[in-house]
């Protein structure tokens, strides 16, 4: 009885190993791969929930926008990528103040105010050192006191040695030795104010004489510098600043103010309207830019998030979109 043995022989054997080497080194180069797409497709579903929350919150609560404890208007401020407003948010029948802002966006304020005691003299002011992190609008609101109760009575208004316009030209309703500030206008200044520095001047006419007391003054005049700052590194979030009504005489102190991140990888632009997180309408439905208007007129709100965990892949940024309308500014004249 004979027997065939029959097996590999030493060349089949290296193919062998040389085959299974290279699919075991293709499989374990791919898992990696396979792991970073499916940890991608979860953390963008996670912050797409996310934001879709966010949305519905602020429109439920934009929704039942209402004038603040201490009688201010609904909407403080209307800016592309920040909210303020005024609502009962947790139904405690008390009128807490609400911010809705992009990453690290701010508004601030600041005000100075100048004196000349001379016929049509100037008076100017300085603003220096104001700037933190990257800015995205400024404006100036000037008014005056004094002798300004004639249409040929007014000052100009210079930043930086540029004309931004008159106060109390053209027979507005200013008045002399008024007191309260008159002729009060905003004027941009975003070009003037970018290196952190500003010089403000009002410039009367010849016929503004010093008749006004104390101290037979020709003009005082006031400005306040208002500006949006976002800090840098935290654009990416997407928070909510809410403040609670405070004191007898009810009041909302900025420095407590409670914040909190409602989502995370926001891709919305600071400085690109297209990407702006808030678009604001007026009852006709034509879109509002000017911010002062906005305030005044705004019937309806777009809210928009673009979401995007890895905004140097594919797929693209994903976009969460609604509209809210302001119940408690609808009148019967609409």
């Amino acid at each position: 009885m004979s027997f065939n043995h029959k097996g590999f022989t030493l060349i089949e054997t290296l193919v062998a190993i040389f085959i299974l080497g290279v699919l075991t080194t293709a499989l374990f180069s791919i898992i990696p791969a396979i792991y970073r797409v499916d940890s991608y497709v979860w953390h963008q579903a996670y912050a797409t929930n996310e934001a879709r929350r966010g949305v519905k919150t602020i429109i439920r609560e934009i929704r039942e926008a209402i004038t603040a404890e201490d009688g201010s208007y609904v909407i403080l401020s209307a800016r592309d990528n920040e909210f303020i407003f005024f609502s009962d948010i947790d139904k405690d029948d008390d009128i807490e103040r609400v911010r809705y802002f992009l990453g690290g966006t701010s508004d601030y304020q600041q005000t100075q105010e100048c004196v000349s005691y001379i016929d049509g003299g100037s008076c100017s002011v300085i603003f220096s050192d104001f700037l933190n992190g990257t800015l995205n609008e400024a404006s100036v609101q000037a008014g005056v006191k004094g002798d300004f109760g004639l249409s040929s009575e007014m000052a100009d208004i210079y930043a930086d040695g540029i004309l931004l316009g008159s106060v109390c030209a053209g027979g507005s309703s200013c008045e002399d030795c008024s007191a309260v500030w008159n002729g009060v206008t905003s004027f941009d200044a975003m070009s003037q104010t970018a290196d952190g520095y500003l010089q403000l001047t009002a410039d009367a006419s010849s016929q503004v004489n010093d008749i006004c007391s104390p101290g037979y003054f020709s003009m005082r005049a006031q400005f306040q510098l208002n500006w949006q700052a976002t800090e840098a590194g935290v654009e990416r979030e997407f928070k909510k600043g809410v403040i609670e009504p405070v004191g007898d005489i009810p009041g909302y102190p900025a420095d407590q103010e409670e914040v909190v991140i409602l989502s995370h990888y926001i891709q919305n632009q600071i400085g690109s309207p297209q990407k702006s997180v808030f678009k604001y309408f007026d009852k006709d439905g034509q879109e509002i830019t000017d911010p002062v208007e906005r305030i005044n007129n705004t019937k309806i709100i777009k809210v928009m998030l673009i979401v995007n965990v890895e905004p140097n892949r594919t797929p693209d940024d994903y976009y969460l979109e609604s509209k809210v309308q302001l119940r408690n500014l609808i009148s019967g004249d609409e």
